[in-house]
């Protein structure tokens, strides 16, 4: 009969005694359990009204304090965030408007930005009818509003860099302090691409501001008034990004070659 050297009987026991079966393996550590979540980390689930409701039925005055704290500090990161989220959409522009709407503004830094580093612009070169450039508009109408405090353009290619191939676009160029920051070309020409592989990169090249991300649905409410920012606010609503943010200076090709274009973007 054969011995099964994995079953814990004594007869095994006894054979691993004088060395004729090895030793069984030692039981893998069970999994440490997952960290209590802090306070912060419960308040965050609920929203303003909610956080104010739940503050009243505190069981003591101390309680009662931090919640209001942590409601009042949300409010005011909210507040803070929807003052940087200037644009939350796809600007079309011509070629006359190039130099304000790109180049100029790409200068211009964010209200109490301290490191003046300018504004992300995220010029969006494009062709009706080319398979390719369809689906990266509809890429970078969704990313437009999903990322308000980058600015992103659109213009068609050929209106913008005269005699400007189809194999060119579509196009990405990236300005910030006035600079070209980086350049995609032909996105989405060897495969077909998806709105995810659009937007790490950018992320990764410095265009888009990681990780507080404004919800379509929660734009506009800036304009209401104090009390119904507060009860309308909800962080729930903010997705976040895991992308890590680099500066991108240099003026590189992302296919891996130095600013190698035929083209002048100095418009």
């Amino acid at each position: 009969m054969a011995v099964n050297i994995d079953e814990d009987t004594e007869f095994n026991d006894a054979l691993r005694k004088h060395g004729i079966i090895p030793p069984r393996e030692p039981a893998p550590p069970s999994p440490s359990p997952p960290p209590s979540p802090t306070f912060s980390d419960i308040l965050n689930d609920f929203t303003p009204s909610e956080l104010r409701e739940i503050s009243e039925d505190a069981l003591d005055d101390d309680t009662e304090r931090m919640i209001a704290a942590y409601r009042r500090q949300r409010i005011a990161d909210e507040k803070a965030l929807d003052k940087k989220s200037r644009f939350g959409r796809l600007y079309p522009i011509g070629r006359d408007d190039y130099t304000r709407e790109v180049t100029e503004a790409s200068k211009i830094d964010e209200e109490d930005d301290d490191k003046e580093e300018g504004t992300a612009v995220i010029c969006f070169l494009y062709k009706n009818g080319i398979p390719r450039s369809d689906r990266a508009f509809e890429h970078v109408k969704t990313l437009a509003a999903r990322y308000p405090r980058s600015k992103f353009v659109s213009i068609v290619g050929d209106k913008c860099i005269p005699n400007l191939p189809d194999s060119r676009v579509p196009m990405f160029i990236v300005y910030k302090k006035g600079d070209i920051r980086n350049q995609i070309v032909a996105w989405g020409a060897d495969r077909e691409r998806r709105i995810e592989e659009l937007e790490a990169l950018l992320l990764v090249t410095g265009a888009l501001h990681p990780p507080e991300r404004l919800a379509p649905e929660d734009r506009g409410k800036g304009n209401s008034s104090d009390e119904e920012d507060e009860d309308d606010m909800d962080p729930s609503s903010r997705m976040r990004s895991a992308a890590t943010s680099t500066n991108g200076r240099r003026k590189k090709n992302v296919r891996g070659r130095e600013d190698d274009s035929d083209f002048d973007f100095d418009l």
